[in-house]
């Protein structure tokens, strides 16, 4: 009989492209998988995967209340759904399955996509943090598999908690460029492309504000968030609606269409906490799967892979000035442009999932190794 895996997140389900791809994986191993997560009013109809999905209803949307209803919802769920291991995806909802798994005597995994206590929304706000800090420091010692997205928190993690972490890198499959493609460095105008939530310390009204001092090019936003609306009405004050456009959500089979046409690829995060700063975004990797040079923050994950791969253009700072000086390098200096795209290309055949998948394979197959002794 199959082992029955549950993935719990707080998020909806259409647009996470690291749960289905891990999901995805889990199943094509062997596994009986359903990832849970929660329905909201705008939710789109779920696309079938090829493991089960589940979406929990919750009165409130955000906030202590979202939190305190969607973690009890959760619990009786899992209370009352057979499971052999619990894959419990950042704190928000480590707890129903550090619990559940105890009273049932399975095994809780930890996936810790981020470093949950010092995201922007938590480590400016001591209180909160220190809730957070205590969930943390009650459950992940405890636990015997657990895995993260980089070699920065992996470290971090085991030696705060003395738990080993594996890491499985947040990097999209393998993708077949077409023999024929468009010279996009020679397009009029050149988009710029963001994509990703459209939330605090993204370095996203610097992006904006670049943009007035920049020719030839558009910047593309992909994705909503809690500034959607900030940002749109900062593009009017500014009177920039002929140079940046928001596309709205893309769902994730219709992304790597979008990234293909940029020119450029950007992720311009702020140092706003460790969860940032040793952050490696997917997004990253999804660009150089596209052969696009793209702009990061000089954090030390990006940093390691510039300095093996020479693939990104890295920022000390977000300034106007920085910013543009980058942008401006990046659409004039067609040699240094062509050079990061052909690192880019090379980074690409060793940057994929193929690699992680057996790292994800292997944390699950000594956890049930694990629960027959």
């Amino acid at each position: 009989m199959k082992k029955k895996i549950i993935c719990t997140v707080t998020n909806d389900l259409t647009y996470d492209q690291r749960m289905i791809r891990i999901c995805t994986s889990l199943t094509k191993a062997g596994y009986d998988v359903m990832l849970v997560g929660r329905i909201r009013e705008n939710s789109q109809p779920l696309r079938p995967q090829p493991f089960r999905q589940k979406r929990l209803r919750c009165f409130f949307d955000k906030g202590k209340l979202f939190y305190l209803e969607y973690n009890l919802r959760l619990f009786f769920f899992l209370l009352f759904n057979a499971f052999d291991a619990v894959n419990a995806v950042d704190l928000d909802t480590i707890l129903p399955g550090f619990f559940t798994a105890r009273l049932k005597g399975k095994m809780c995994v930890y996936d810790a996509h981020e470093y949950f206590t010092e995201v922007p929304e938590v480590v400016h706000r001591p209180r909160v943090q220190r809730i957070w800090k205590t969930v943390e420091r009650m459950t992940v010692p405890r636990l015997r598999f657990c895995y993260t997205v980089g070699e920065s928190l992996a470290r971090l993690f085991t030696e705060e908690y003395k738990t080993p972490f594996a890491v499985v890198r947040n990097v999209p499959f393998r993708r077949e460029r077409p023999a024929k493609s468009t010279d996009i460095s020679v397009a009029s105008p050149k988009i710029l492309l963001y994509q990703g939530a459209l939330n605090e310390g993204r370095g996203l009204e610097a992006l904006i504000a670049a943009m007035e001092y920049i020719e030839g090019a558009e910047l593309h936003l992909a994705g909503e968030g809690d500034l959607s609306n900030t940002l749109r009405d900062l593009v009017k004050e500014k009177r920039l609606s002929d140079k940046v456009t928001f596309l709205g959500f893309v769902l994730p089979q219709d992304l790597p269409a979008v990234t293909q046409k940029a020119y450029l690829g950007l992720n311009l995060l702020e140092n706003r906490g460790l969860s940032y700063y040793y952050s490696l975004a997917n997004k990253a990797f999804d660009y150089m799967q596209a052969g696009k040079p793209s702009v990061h923050p000089a954090f030390p994950e990006y940093c390691s892979i510039e300095q093996k791969y020479g693939c990104f253009h890295l920022l000390e700072d977000l300034e106007t000035e920085t910013v543009v000086q980058a942008l401006r390098r990046l659409l004039t200096d067609a040699d240094y442009y062509q050079k990061l795209t052909e690192d880019c290309r090379r980074a690409a055949e060793i940057f994929t999932w193929e690699p992680e998948e057996q790292v994800l394979s292997d944390v699950y197959k000594k956890c049930f190794a694990e629960m027959k002794k």
